[in-house]
């Protein structure tokens, strides 16, 4: 199934490596913001709102515990700490992470907001990078079982 190894080592260490630094940085941003009192002085002063905000804001650093658990697994399995086939285990993949309503996040403060949007973004985008990598790993594996049916595929593709 996952097989980064049918990425190219260095720009799947890039790869991993820019959206570990990012994911680490947002998560900072949202503990300074969340844990503030800044943010409760934002205008969030209505006692539901207050729950829909705190709500919210386990939502964002659910996202992202489940962006960095994942990537420190892709790092470990490229320093050879995990095997290639312990990748395919739920515990490696990407967690599930709830998408917040955009017309209540629409009523919270502007940096509420642009947190929220950013982990959700940014969970898009490692949730696209698995799925790449599932497809490749498919692909592969594929072509490793049966290369003339490999080669039909990829002229299938191409016309």
């Amino acid at each position: 199934m996952q097989n980064p190894a049918f990425l190219d080592p260095g720009l799947h260490r890039r790869l991993v490596d820019g959206l570990y630094l990012e994911a680490m940085v947002m998560a900072d941003e949202a503990r300074a913001y969340f844990d503030g009192s800044a943010s409760l002085d934002d205008g969030v002063d209505d006692p539901m709102r207050r729950v829909a905000f705190a709500c919210e804001s386990l939502k964002v650093t659910t996202r992202l515990m489940h962006i960095i658990a994942w990537l420190l697994s892709q790092r470990a399995w490229q320093r050879g700490e995990i095997e290639q086939i312990d990748l395919s285990d739920e515990k490696y993949r990407l967690g599930r992470a709830s998408h917040t309503d955009a017309a209540l996040a629409a009523s919270f403060p502007f940096a509420a907001r642009a947190l929220i949007d950013a982990s959700q973004e940014l969970y898009g985008r490692v949730a696209r990078l698995q799925d790449r990598i599932d497809v490749m790993g498919s692909a592969a594996a594929t072509a490793l079982a049966s290369p003339a049916r490999a080669l039909l595929d990829r002229l299938n593709t191409a016309f």
